[in-house]
């Protein structure tokens, strides 16, 4: 009955890649220009559409996967469902009657993250959750003497650690995106084989898209490709040069940004993408006598192509292959516990439902913690939201957790559409700021609600104006509502001032960054921010010595979810390409950066009672590494091996998820 079900949502579910969505403009101004600019001076909203097509924000992208179930639904698939209820059944208690058993394992080292008990060498499991941690056995005796128990010694070499918590992806959407044949920049690991190489160079592009086309296993088949990276290539794709590796195989290349994509003459034939569907759309390249000439940049025109294309990946079956495939990499990488920033944004629905189904059951291999999408949810359930989003709380269970609700201020690092303060960027003319809402006063009316009843919120905020933008936002919040331990956390604080940071401090706000901006982003984006501004993307040393809480996450698929390569960023903060050390000052040491990975994380996340320490009554998550981080060579951190993770006292080999 399970695998009906299953079957039936995946057949409906379009799960695209991490960020994409809605633009989130305050519920009733739906039909009011969203795409405004804020400019150096404030907002300027008699900037229209056309004037700003080029920086699209990824959360606009939601109608595509509307789009995908209505065309799902006429192929036969599921339609779409309206579920008013959470995410999963209640996790079962112990049975009554039924007598206590106890698992110990032992290690060389666990290292607890708990500061008045650092370390220890056994720890004592029952039920799924921690019984009594001892620095020797001897100091579990007390619980021994009383129930039978178990030793588990196999990892009595190795180092173990609070499971790893991945404070900010997209679970959902990000797989799609990064199981699809891979054009980026940047090394992509694969839970399944080998790392994936990285792409140097526009030629080597072109040869891997010829060797996905030679690959394809039907001539009539698309073959979508994803992760090609304008900014690091310089160069786009069109109808001609795609034409040039294939005439007959439809082709596609859905770019790192997730704004844009790329077709050649048999995909746009295939879709029939016809002057008549392009003319006047923003973004759609024409030729001159109206026909695509393959480009579709920006929201508006990828729309016109992309659905039709996504309903097609996620036919029955596919879904659970890609949240499988994406498992399976955080599995490999630590990660037992994983924060869902963007619940809802596809369809509320459905979401739910696959919360139900998949991420509250044995098929997922982390808890997940839901963070509601604010402005889906009020499309859902308009003035009833806040109320749906407390009964998904109170219906939550140690699986599937809902906490807080996220919103977004401005754009995307990654495309360099995020929202700069004064000087703005190098070629002003190119790249321009994107403000979610038409004005500040937008903005915190759209959060009133959420900050009324409690909720912990999340706000995607990348550029320094996008950052004080927020910072205005929480200080108008606070100064007519005024909460203690509200948890109001900045998500990416991508470029942000000193300033700004004293700020989020006196404030009571935290920080989740993304060290990708500086392993992966900053030394490309110095041409267009300057050397000092790129380098101190995703600023964390002078945050944490103003004891602000500052987590780390990949915010896939920006980044593949590796806690330990966040780590050792965090650590070095040397960029990929360059190979040089970015702000320097700006580095953190390895017992800091480690709880950035665990307990701040849970922190952030609002789940800091139930994991990101190993402590008696938290739940039995641990990470097994064959090193530990604090004593490596401080380079050397990436490159640790993880052995295994346990979740609830459950063992996952990593070796026995290396194959779908």
């Amino acid at each position: 009955m399970r695998s009906l079900h299953l079957a039936r949502l995946f057949a409906a579910v379009p799960l695209i890649a991490a960020g994409v969505g809605f633009a989130l403009a305050h519920p009733g101004h739906e039909h009011k220009p969203r795409r405004q600019i804020l400019g150096i001076h404030g907002y300027d909203p008699k900037v229209t559409p056309d004037e700003t097509w080029g920086t699209y924000c990824v959360t606009e992208l939601a109608p595509f996967f509307r789009e995908a179930i209505a065309i799902n639904a006429k192929r036969g698939g599921a339609p779409a469902m309206q579920l008013a209820g959470a995410a999963a059944p209640p996790v079962a208690a112990h049975p009554a009657g039924a007598k206590p058993k106890i698992t110990v394992f032992l290690a060389k080292k666990f290292v607890t993250m708990d500061p008045g008990w650092p370390e220890a060498t056994a720890v004592a499991v029952m039920d799924g959750k921690i019984l009594s941690v001892g620095v020797t056995f001897d100091d579990l005796m007390p619980w021994l003497d009383k129930y039978p128990y178990e030793v588990d010694d196999r990892f009595k070499d190795k180092v173990i650690y609070p499971g790893f918590v991945e404070a900010h992806t997209h679970p959902v959407m990000g797989s799609l995106a990064i199981s699809r044949p891979t054009l980026s920049h940047f090394p992509v690991r694969s839970p399944y084989g080998p790392e994936i190489p990285g792409v140097k160079t526009y030629d080597e592009a072109i040869a891997r898209l010829k060797q996905f086309v030679a690959d394809a296993p039907s001539p009539d088949e698309t073959v979508l490709t994803w992760g090609y990276d304008v900014l690091a290539m310089g160069e786009d794709f069109n109808r001609k040069t795609l034409d040039a590796i294939s005439i007959s195989q439809p082709l596609i290349v859905w770019d790192a940004s997730e704004h844009n994509a790329y077709a050649n003459t048999a995909a746009i034939d295939k879709y029939d993408i016809t002057p008549e569907k392009i003319k006047g759309v923003i973004g759609a390249g024409t030729n001159p006598d109206g026909s695509s000439n393959g480009q579709f940049l920006g929201t508006d025109a990828a729309r016109v192509l992309l659905p039709q294309v996504i309903a097609e990946q996620m036919q029955p079956g596919a879904a659970t292959k890609n949240l499988n495939y994406f498992g399976a990499l955080m599995q490999q990488a630590g990660v037992t516990t994983a924060g869902d920033l963007f619940f809802g944004g596809v369809d509320m629905g459905l979401e739910q439902e696959l919360s139900r189904t998949y991420f509250a059951t044995d098929a997922s291999m982390q808890r997940i913690v839901h963070v509601v999408d604010g402005f889906s949810a009020g499309k859902a359930y308009g003035a009833a939201a806040v109320d749906k989003a407390l009964a998904m709380q109170a219906e939550s269970n140690d699986k599937a957790m809902f906490k807080g609700v996220k919103f977004y201020a401005d754009d995307a690092f990654v495309s360099l559409s995020m929202q700069m303060q004064w000087p703005g960027y190098v070629d002003a003319d190119k790249y321009k700021g994107l403000f979610m809402y038409a004005s500040k006063e937008d903005f915190v009316a759209a959060m009133r609600p959420w900050w009324n009843a409690g909720f912990p919120i999340h706000v995607h905020s990348n550029g320094s104006g996008g950052n004080q933008v927020t910072l205005d936002a929480l200080a108008a919040l606070q100064a007519e509502k005024p909460r203690f331990d509200h948890r109001f956390s900045f998500e990416h604080f991508g470029i942000s001032t000193v300033a700004q940071g004293r700020r989020v401090k006196a404030l009571g706000a935290v920080v989740s960054t993304n060290p990708y901006y500086v392993y992966e982003r900053a030394d490309l984006s110095i041409p267009q921010l300057g050397t000092d501004r790129a380098s101190l993307a995703a600023r964390m040393r002078s945050l944490v010595d103003q004891d602000i809480v500052v987590s780390l996450h990949s915010d896939t698929p920006v980044g593949i979810p590796s806690p330990l390569l966040e780590v050792w960023t965090a650590v070095n903060r040397i960029g990929f390409t360059s190979g040089k050390v970015r702000a320097p000052a700006e580095r953190v040491d390895v017992a800091r950066a480690m709880k950035m990975v665990t307990i701040d994380a849970a922190y952030t996340l609002g789940v800091e009672d139930k994991v990101g320490t190993i402590e008696a009554g938290k739940l039995a998550d641990f990470a097994v590494l064959d090193d530990d981080p604090l004593a490596v060579d401080p380079m050397q951190i990436k490159d640790i091996p993880v052995v295994a993770t346990i979740l609830g006292g459950k063992v996952i080999l990593t070796a026995d998820t290396r194959h779908p």
